[in-house]
């Protein structure tokens, strides 16, 4: 089994590349024994905007991770496309604003069906997230954690460290989901 996920936030130069590389290393660090340890996992992020292709992690985030012992070198920001969508499991945006970017990326209908009705994913009646009835593959990275609320922008906060406590808490959170959906 292989899932693919895509984080996606303006620029992929603060908040994706965040995302994408601690869940990687999420994954690198499961146990053994884990049932996700035979599940392979496809990693990446892009923006929703031409503004940053091409450059690489901004300097403050890369810092971040580094603190934490994650290597970024050699990720350059790159814009999410339509063929994206179609490939990917999951695409998973760091706020509302990401979301809306999204017209201008998929088609007309798939972004009507992918943002019809308040947000994605939902919450079952036992309050705990999951994939809604329609099989969406968009959601917002901090639904997962059970938060309505959008991971904030470093590039315009300068707090790295709240962004890196967003970043973890979802990814662990999505993390979390994805097992309790494989075991089901």
């Amino acid at each position: 089994m292989k899932i693919k996920i895509l984080f996606v936030c303006h620029g992929n130069i603060c908040r994706s590349p965040m995302a994408e590389f601690v869940m990687k290393k999420l994954v690198r660090d499961l146990p053994a024994d884990s049932p996700l340890a035979d599940v392979e996992f496809e990693i990446a992020s892009a923006a929703t905007s031409t503004e940053e292709i091409g450059n690489p992690v901004y300097p403050p985030a890369r810092r971040m991770l580094a603190m934490h012992g994650i290597d970024c070198s050699g990720k350059t920001a790159r814009q999410m496309t339509a063929r994206d969508y179609e490939y990917y499991d999951y695409i998973v945006l760091m706020d509302r604003n990401n979301l809306r970017n999204l017209r201008w990326i998929l088609p007309a209908d798939v972004y009507a069906r992918e943002t019809g009705g308040a947000g994605i994913p939902t919450k079952n009646p036992a309050g705990v997230s999951s994939r809604n009835p329609e099989n969406r593959k968009v959601s917002l990275l901090m639904d997962w954690a059970l938060k309505s609320r959008d991971v904030a922008d470093p590039w315009y906060t300068g707090d790295f460290v709240a962004t890196w406590d967003d970043v973890n808490e979802g990814c662990k959170a999505m993390l979390a989901q994805i097992l309790q959906q494989i075991q089901q």
